[in-house]
């Protein structure tokens, strides 16, 4: 599965890296798409043109309690009228404190002197919107409008956390896809996503680009949640940021002083504390066993991280080989070319019993060889790799660990861990971890976690020395 947020409507930023992430982010429209990179696709032409379902006489009843909170929200060029990008927001106070997702105000987070944002109601009224605060590992925002702006316009509420919702309830949810018009989407509620390191509502509706940050309601209008991302290429499959959530930050923020330079020191101290929570959380967990008959190899419990596996046919008449793939299906959304924050890892097992010492030794090389590393760009060094041979209670094995450094996020690296064992003439397993945004003393500590899921599973036989 791939999680995409669904941008703003500018263009959408893509996941990865995270390849099997399958989602959009529901954020803002751009007018001009750049490539997707690793953290959101942006969602299908088809699914963009399909005519929208039939809404019922109780969701017409919440569009019209609730469309006097409803925001577009607009990334413009500082000094001209021409829109980067547009997303969706909700007023939550009388004196004009709009939420919506922290990608949508991305360009204008990190670069204030390029940008401003404005808002525009369902009716048209237009007016300047100063960001406040954000949280970047829910990808949450907090916005202000001049005082008095948007007065008499109410406020939404969010529904209390005492009073959950069941499974199969109808919510509702708002926002203005690919920068048409204000909608509204029926849907059902289908709980938490499993297998999420933060929580995440599985919602079975039809948001959109332009979407993001839009309100999703119960049948009282308050706030279940807010609109993030769908599941590129499937039906009716979006997701939520908990209501809850966005709460917190209008509690924590609605004094704050508004942000009139750039975001990187705030992005890092939100990342660093992530990351210490994931990454403790991570080497917390004992190792599966991936049921191999040689080596006992690293396999991580499914608990925020899904895994996959495929192997050559029993028939196969050259180099035999299994693989598994296991990653997390979030990552945190910086920018349209960053996304950070997730874990990745997979591992092969070879057998060249039929192909004969020689021949096994070449392709096994050029795995190994054929791992990319990153390199320098604008936003990470080039990466820095230290390569050593260790024992691992016998079992010999060879590990690169490579370091890249974020530039402007101090403190923060990409890690890359690459290990094959070295003990057989045709047989043999490669491992790739990868950790995204940690702290160098994490990248130590995930390391050693990582090699130690490495040992023999049993003998090894003289035939295959």
């Amino acid at each position: 599965m791939q999680l995409t947020t669904l941008n703003p409507a500018r263009h959408a930023p893509s996941w990865r890296g995270l390849l099997t992430l399958g989602l959009l982010l529901c954020g803002a429209v751009s007018q001009a798409a750049p490539e997707p990179t690793p953290a959101s696709v942006p969602a299908p032409a088809a699914a963009a043109s399909a005519p929208p379902a039939a809404v019922s006489a109780t969701a017409r009843r919440v569009y019209e309690g609730t469309r006097s909170q409803l925001l577009q929200i607009r990334t413009l060029l500082k000094n001209q009228d021409s829109q980067a990008s547009v997303g969706s927001g909700f007023l939550v106070s009388e004196d004009g404190h709009v939420l919506t997702n922290y990608h949508v105000i991305s360009q204008f987070a990190l670069e204030p002197e390029r940008y401003r944002l404005r808002f525009a109601s369902t009716e048209g009224q237009e007016g300047q919107l100063e960001l406040l605060d954000f949280d970047v590992r829910r990808d949450l925002a907090l916005l202000r409008a001049p005082a008095g702006a948007l007065k008499g316009r109410g406020a939404l509420s969010f529904r209390p956390v005492e009073r959950p919702l069941a499974k199969g309830d109808r919510i509702y949810s708002m926002g203005n896809p690919h920068d048409v018009a204000f909608a509204v989407v029926e849907g059902t509620f289908n709980g938490l996503v499993e297998r999420s390191f933060d929580p995440l509502i599985y919602y079975s509706g039809s948001i959109n680009s332009g979407m993001s940050g839009g309100p999703v309601v119960d049948e009282d209008g308050q706030v279940v949640g807010v609109n993030v991302s769908a599941m590129f290429f499937a039906q009716q499959m979006s997701f939520l940021v908990p209501g809850d959530f966005a709460r917190q930050l209008f509690e924590r923020s609605r004094t704050a002083k508004p942000m009139n330079t750039p975001a990187w020191p705030r992005l890092r101290e939100q990342l660093l504390r992530y990351q210490d929570e994931l990454s403790a959380r991570f080497i917390q967990q004992p190792w599966s066993s991936a049921g191999h008959s040689r080596y006992q190899l690293p396999v991580p419990q499914e608990q925020f991280m899904r895994c996959w596996g495929r192997g050559t046919p029993a028939d196969s008449k050259g180099l035999e080989f299994q693989r598994s793939q296991c990653r997390m299906e979030h990552a945190v959304f910086v920018s349209d070319a960053m996304q950070t924050g997730y874990l990745d890892m997979s591992h092969e097992a070879y057998d060249g019993g039929k192909l004969g010492a020689i021949r096994f030794a070449k392709q096994y090389s050029a795995s190994f060889r054929n791992e990319r590393l990153g390199r320098n760009d604008k936003d990470r060094t080039a990466p820095f790799c230290k390569e050593e041979f260790v024992d691992r209670d016998g079992l010999p094995l060879r590990a690169v660990v490579c370091l890249r450094a974020y530039r402007k996020l101090a403190g923060l690296h990409d890690l890359s861990v690459l290990v094959t064992t070295v003990d057989a003439s045709t047989e043999g397993a490669l491992g790739r971890f990868d950790a995204r945004g940690v702290s160098f003393d994490n990248a130590l500590k995930l390391s050693a976690h990582y090699l130690e899921g490495f040992a023999w599973n049993g003998k090894k036989t003289s035939a295959s020395r």
